[in-house]
């Protein structure tokens, strides 16, 4: 019986050690803590936008920009290719839908006033009453709209761009450039939960039917 009230004394103060060797956290200044509510409140935007855009981007950039440096006008303008390029995929890739035809493929195509245009050229048949259901909305110039917003909050995340355009920003330009990101944030996830869409284009989530 007195083992386990021997055991008891040596396990206390090994618990009182451990607490006493843990280090406190270190204090943030304000900066730093816009810097990480910046990063949680778009990472879930990638969500909204084609998974291979935001992968390009994500791979090209760190090249492009030679880590942040720009160090020609060449990195410069390949870095704004880059955004330029990602911004009208993202834009136009709102305006493509998929569906599945009689063996259960499924076929991407793209949305016009008429309906949906198959990019693969084949001949699926859609019934009449579905027809309707894949034209041209203003929805969908809404929601290409909002996706460029949301690409630009990604890009202003990006510490490589951030870094090649605004090398040394003033303290203003560091509150700004965390809070930007952080109300587009905000708006744009209102929006899209405001209006959805119902189309899974090219590098969105495919419909389970």
């Amino acid at each position: 019986m007195a083992a386990p009230a021997l055991q008891e004394t040596y396990e206390q103060p090994l618990l009182e050690n451990n607490a006493a060797s843990i280090a406190p956290k270190p204090l943030k200044t304000p900066a730093q803590k816009a810097i990480r509510k910046t990063f949680k409140g778009t990472a879930h935007l990638s969500n909204l936008l084609p998974t291979g855009t935001v992968l390009v981007f994500q791979m090209f950039s760190p090249g492009f920009t030679r880590q942040g440096q720009c160090p020609t006008p060449i990195n410069k303008t390949m870095t704004l290719g880059l955004l330029i390029v990602c911004s009208l995929t993202c834009f136009l890739l709102c305006f493509t839908d998929s569906l599945r035809d009689e063996r259960g493929k499924v076929r991407y195509g793209l949305a016009t006033f008429n309906g949906l245009w198959v990019i693969d050229g084949s001949k699926v048949a859609i019934a009449r009453e579905e027809v309707a259901k894949y034209r041209l909305r203003f929805i969908d110039f809404f929601h290409a709209l909002m996706s460029i917003f949301v690409f630009a909050a990604l890009a202003l995340v990006d510490q490589n761009v951030v870094k090649c355009f605004y090398p040394k920003p003033s303290e203003e330009g560091k509150q700004l450039l965390a809070a930007f990101p952080v109300g587009i944030a905000v708006v744009c996830s209102l929006l899209f939960v405001l209006f959805p869409t119902k189309r899974h284009g090219i590098g969105f989530p495919l419909s389970p039917s």
